[in-house]
C-alpha cells in the first residue's frame, strides 16, 4: 500500500479468512462475506468519512443488515440472537453513538472488525478473560475518556478485586468480568435499584435474606445501594470476619456507633462476638485432634464432625444478610454444637492414650519386677544345688 501513500495494514484477507465470517456460504462455495459486504462496492470511501457503511456511527446497522436478520441468521447460526442492535440502542454506548458521538463504542470496538472470533474462542477479544483487557482499552485511557465524567482505573480496580483475581489469575469461567454485571450489547451501569439484583444473580440467597432484612428498607429510604454499600462495585475483596463488627475496619461502623442507629450496633457488636468465639472452637478443635491423630489414637467421628464446624462458619456469612439476631444464632449454635463435641470426643481420645500409658508404664513395671524376682529365685535354687553337690 505504500506506493499509494497508505498507511493501511494488509493482512485484512488473512484475518477475515480466520475469522468466524470466513466459514464458507451456503451459496455455491462463496465466502460468508466478502469485502463489499461491509465496505460497499463502487462508492467506497474511507472508515473515517461519515458516508461509509464501517464509519463508527454506520456499522451498527451495517452489522445489523446480517445479524437483526431472523431468516438469514437462521441458516448459519439459530442459537445467535437477533435483536442485539435494539439492546445496542437501549445502552450508553448507543444512546450516544445515535446522538453522533463517533467515540462510544460500536460492534467494533468490542468484536474487531476482520479478526471477528467466536466469544467461546480464546483468542475473541470477547472471550470471558479478554473482556476487562477489551472495555479498558477505552475505559482504561484517561485521554480518550477525559470528557466523560467516570473514572478511568475500574480495570486496576477490578484486577485486585475477588471477582478479578478469580477470572484473571485463576482462570476462573465462572467468576464475573465486566459484561456480567453490566451486560454486553446493553451495557448500562447498574442502577440503585437494580445492584441487588445483578449481585443476586450469582449470590442469590445472600441477595434473598438481604431483601427481607431490616436493611432492605432503610437502604431504600437513604437511596443506598444494597450490595455495593457494603462490598464495593469494581473492587470488592473477598467477604472476611473482619467485615462485622465495630471496629473502624469494620463496614457496621460505618452507620453504626454507640448513639447513632444503637440497636445495629449492638447486633453487630454480639455478632462479631459470637464470629470471635466459634473460631476460637473450632481452633481449639482443630488443635486437639491434630494432637490425637498425632498420638495414633481414632478420631475419625470428631473429624467428621468438624466439617460441621467450618460449614457453620461459613454459613454465618451467609445468614448475616439477613441481621436477624434470632436466624444468626441459630446457626452459630449449631456451630456451637458441633464444636463441643469435636472438643469432647478429641479430649476422651487423648485422656485414653495417656490412661494406656500409664497402664503401660505400670504393667511394664510389674512384669519387670516379677522378671527381677523370678531371677532372683532361680538364682538362689540354682546356689542351693551347688550347695547340696559339694556336701
Amino acid at each position: 500500500m505504500k506506493p499509494f501513500g497508505a498507511n493501511l495494514p494488509t493482512d485484512q484477507f488473512s484475518l477475515i479468512r480466520g475469522s468466524v465470517h470466513g466459514g464458507g456460504s451456503v451459496k455455491g462455495g462463496e465466502s460468508l462475506i466478502q469485502c463489499n459486504t461491509c465496505h460497499g462496492a463502487h462508492g467506497i470511501v474511507r472508515v473515517k468519512d461519515k458516508r461509509s457503511p464501517v464509519h463508527p456511527l454506520n456499522v451498527v446497522a451495517t452489522c445489523a443488515g446480517c445479524h437483526s436478520n431472523p431468516a438469514y441468521m437462521r441458516t448459519y447460526n439459530p442459537s445467535l440472537p437477533v435483536d442485539q442492535r435494539e439492546k445496542y440502542r437501549t445502552s450508553v454506548h448507543g444512546e450516544k453513538n445515535a446522538s453522533g458521538d463517533a467515540k462510544a463504542a460500536e460492534c467494533v470496538s468490542c468484536h474487531g472488525g476482520h479478526e471477528i472470533l467466536r466469544a467461546e474462542d480464546v483468542r475473541s477479544s470477547v472471550y470471558p478473560t479478554n473482556v476487562p483487557g477489551t472495555c479498558a482499552t477505552c475505559h482504561g485511557n484517561s485521554d480518550y475518556m477525559a470528557e466523560y465524567p467516570i473514572p478511568t482505573d475500574q480495570l486496576e480496580t477490578y484486577s485486585g478485586s475477588v471477582h478479578g483475581q478469580a477470572l484473571l489469575g485463576k482462570h476462573d469461567l465462572a467468576a464475573p468480568a465486566c459484561n456480567d454485571c453490566h451486560g454486553n450489547h446493553a451495557a448500562t451501569p447498574p442502577g440503585i435499584e437494580s445492584i441487588s439484583n445483578v449481585c443476586g444473580t450469582c449470590h442469590a440467597l445472600n441477595a434473598d435474606l438481604f431483601s427481607k432484612s431490616p436493611h432492605k428498607a432503610a437502604f431504600d429510604e437513604m437511596g443506598l445501594p444494597e450490595c455495593e454499600t457494603c462490598h464495593g462495585n469494581h473492587g470488592i475483596v473477598a467477604a472476611t470476619d473482619q467485615l462485622i463488627g465495630v471496629s473502624e475496619d469494620a463496614v457496621c461502623s460505618q452507620c453504626h456507633a454507640e448513639d447513632l442507629n444503637p440497636a445495629g450496633y449492638q447486633f453487630a457488636m454480639h455478632i462479631s462476638s459470637l464470629i470471635d468465639s466459634l473460631e476460637t472452637e473450632e481452633a481449639r478443635g482443630t488443635a486437639l485432634v491434630d494432637d490425637a491423630e498425632n498420638k495414633g489414637m481414632e478420631v475419625g467421628d470428631a473429624l467428621f464432625r468438624l466439617r460441621d464446624v467450618r460449614q457453620a462458619r461459613f454459613e454465618t456469612r451467609t445468614i448475616i444478610h439477613s441481621f436477624n439476631q434470632e436466624e444468626c444464632t441459630a446457626v452459630f449454635d449449631k456451630g456451637f454444637a458441633a464444636a463441643s463435641f469435636v472438643s469432647g470426643e478429641a479430649t476422651r481420645a487423648i485422656d485414653e492414650y495417656y490412661f494406656r500409658r500409664i497402664g503401660f508404664g505400670i504393667s511394664t513395671v510389674i512384669i519387670t519386677i516379677l522378671a527381677i524376682a523370678l531371677y532372683l529365685t532361680i538364682r538362689r535354687i540354682e546356689r542351693r544345688q551347688k550347695e547340696m553337690l559339694h556336701t
